[in-house]
């Protein structure tokens, strides 16, 4: 076990305990703080460091708290993509922002805190290394203890020196995991240093630009290194100091009025309240099982769909929209930084399903940018570091479909018309993303009654769809297995093949019981990729096609066995690696694969309930059997959904019927506006 579970108190408890050794404390803490949990506390399930070794997962262990811009955690030397690497003790500081298993380098990284001079050499000691939901904490080889906690807009650092330390801050406001347009900072007093970053987005698309206001609670000398590093000297005889860093995308003043909250609120109560939004959104889903690996794997995957979009609102109702002006929010929070190209296949459903009040507020902010502007990848206005947005008109559809509807989609539509019009089709995998963003553009219109592009959208999808079947993926021959064959950005033609399951039934013609059996040789041969998205629907194909058995046995089988993996993120592994797809360890996720912003972990938390979003933008989840006998979800709404597996022996067993409050389930799926008024969906085996 590589966590901690406890809620370690100010200073770092353990270097107050007089002559007791570092493991007896530990121990210590950790039955004290097991104890004071109730049993509905699924923080204590959350391994923080699963997925943050090398290149399996792109994770970090970040404190935080849900939907929050502010995420602190050591930025190794060399660094992964999100700053953090489990097998890397060196670090260059303690950086405030990050995206999680984004690839391409990573975003954020900024306003680093290196508790000491510049230019010193500083090591993590690991064993001292805990990590819970909104909390980090470390000491480091120069005798400095680090504690860190978090809220939406301020990160909050403890530092606690000993007589042998240089008691130095490195404040590096020029740090960064993408290009640094421009940074400031400005030593307003003994106690407080002004600035700003600007920074170049993901892949250096875009950019965004943060003001921020550090605070501490002891005097220090600002020692100038250039416009972009000072070191802060405290004097030898403190014990400790805190720092707290705001941010915000409009103002100074707005960054400082993120503090006003915070005025008399310790570390501890800071720490405190972290956990407390964390055990709330852990608390949505209750599942029964005596194996604590699985249960552990299970929790990560949910804190992770949390993490983000971010909420970016000022405290007067303010927001940076993509045009580079300041809007108010009225009656909604406004969110920021997206990953909508993968994210949208499986974690904003899992949202809608889940946190429903919070996916309202979401849509409304992905209204904006088609109001105020927005790019693929990103613009040059995000208020914190973002990806993608492509496939937001998708995600817009499927929670309109799923019973939330207050936004404006009259407002939006003039922009997704303009999104829709520059799609490309030239590659392959291209003409299919395009025909989905077309089908969703048809289906959105014809709910605000713009007959004719719901009309003109809907033949251009089925067209470019067929066109693209019948050219590339309908018949299989020896291309379909290399990896990015035929021009493809990403993924194989067998994966990218399964991309628009709204269309089986054009999939389905002049196949005759062929497409069956390609499936089932898709998987049989280990043709899929669990390392990439284009593909991780595809199982759930198997119900389409009259085989809900086919889909039971796979998903059990990639759930919770080793299974053989071909392909890596972009290309296939020199040798097949055997092991299973989620484990609870540093090396969690699969070696090279891009946990892309929580749609991996809500793949996992989707397909573990037994209930998946095949088609994006329809209402419906299929139906496959729940690794755990007893679930249930606790809705805004109030209600609650419970699964029940009963007779299930053995997880192979096959699903003999399926019934909702009584009524029989013969197709192996159902409406999510039925499923949410709440009730019992009972799996009988």
């Amino acid at each position: 076990m590589y966590i901690l579970n406890s809620n370690i108190s100010d200073n770092f408890i353990m270097r107050n305990l007089l002559n007791l050794k570092r493991t007896a404390a530990i121990v210590f803490i950790g039955i004290v703080c097991f104890s004071s949990l109730s049993a509905k506390d699924n923080t204590r399930y959350v391994n923080l460091f699963m997925g943050t070794a090398g290149d399996n997962g792109q994770l970090d262990p970040a404190a935080c708290v849900p939907y929050g811009e502010i995420r602190i955690a050591p930025d190794c030397t060399p660094r992964s993509h999100s700053g953090y690497d489990y097998d890397i003790d060196k670090i260059s500081g303690f950086s405030i922002n990050r995206l999680s298993g984004i690839g391409c380098g990573g975003a954020g990284g900024n306003l680093s805190i290196k508790p000491d001079r510049k230019d010193a050499d500083l090591h993590l000691i690991k064993n001292s290394e805990t990590a819970v939901p909104g909390y980090y904490a470390v000491d480091l080889d120069n005798g400095v203890g680090c504690e860190f906690t978090a809220s939406y807009h301020c990160g909050f650092h403890h530092y606690t020196f000993n007589k042998n330390n240089f008691h130095c801050l490195t404040l590096n406001v020029g740090s960064g995991f993408t290009n640094i347009i421009d940074a400031k900072y400005n030593a307003e007093s003994s106690t407080e240093i002004t600035g700003f970053v600007n920074a170049g987005n993901t892949c250096n698309n875009g950019a965004y630009k943060l003001y921020f206001v550090l605070k501490s609670n002891k005097p220090f000398k600002c020692n100038n290194i250039d416009e972009k590093i000072a070191e802060l000297i405290f004097d030898k005889n403190i014990e400790d100091v805190d720092i707290r860093i705001s941010v915000s995308p409009i103002s100074f003043d707005d960054a400082r009025n993120e503090m006003i909250d915070f005025k008399d609120c310790s570390f501890k109560k800071a720490k405190l309240n972290a956990r407390k939004l964390w055990k709330e959104k852990l608390s949505k889903i209750e599942i029964s099982t005596n194996d604590e690996e699985t249960k552990t794997i299970f929790y990560t995957s949910l804190y992770r769909v949390f993490l983000s979009p971010f909420k970016t609102t000022s405290k007067k109702g303010e927001f940076l929209a993509t045009d580079g002006t300041i809007q108010m929010s009225k009656d909604y929070t406004y969110y920021s930084s997206w990953s909508m190209w993968d994210s949208y296949r499986t974690k904003f459903p899992l949202i809608t399903l889940l946190d429903s009040d919070e996916m309202s507020d979401i849509c409304k902010s992905l209204c904006n940018l088609f109001i105020y502007g927005k790019k693929d990848w990103a613009t040059k206005f995000e208020s914190a570091p973002t990806v993608r947005t492509e496939k937001s008109c998708v995600v817009l559809l499927d929670a309109y479909n799923k019973g939330i509807t207050d936004f404006d989609l009259n407002s939006a539509y003039p922009g997704i018309v303009e999104e829709i019009e520059a799609l490309k089709t030239q590659r392959p995998d291209q003409a299919l993303e395009t025909s989905i963003d077309l089908w969703a553009a048809a289906k959105l219109a014809d709910i605000i009654g713009k007959d004719d592009y719901s009309k003109k959208y809907s033949l251009r999808s089925m067209k470019i769809f067929e066109d693209s079947w019948q050219k590339s993926f309908k018949n299989v021959d020896d291309s379909f297995v290399k990896m990015k064959g035929s021009g493809l950005y990403q993924g194989t033609k067998w994966q990218y093949r399964w991309a628009a399951p709204q269309y089986i039934e054009i999939m389905k013609q002049d196949k005759s019981g062929a497409l069956l059996s390609e499936l089932e040789y898709f998987f049989n041969n280990d043709l899929n990729n669990q390392g990439n998205e284009p593909g991780i629907h595809a199982l759930y194909i198997f119900n389409l096609l009259g085989k809900p058995e086919l889909a039971q046995k796979t998903a059990i089988k990639l759930l919770t066995s080793e299974t053989t993996h071909i392909y890596g993120g972009n290309a296939e592994y020199p040798t097949p690696i055997k092991r299973k797809i989620f484990k609870n360890e540093p090396k969690g996720l699969l070696p090279e694969m891009d946990e892309d912003d929580g749609t991996m972990s809500a793949w996992y938390v989707f397909s573990s309930i037994g209930l998946f979003p095949l088609v994006i933008g329809e209402p419906e989840y299929q139906i496959v059997s729940p690794i755990f006998d007893n679930i249930c979800i606790n809705l805004d709404n109030g209600r609650k959904i419970k699964i029940s597996a009963k007779g299930r022996k053995d997880l192979n067993q096959i699903i003999k019927s399926i019934s909702f409050n009584g009524e029989k389930i013969n197709d192996y799926h159902i409406d999510h506006n039925k499923l949410v008024k709440g009730g019992k969906l009972l799996i009988e085996y």
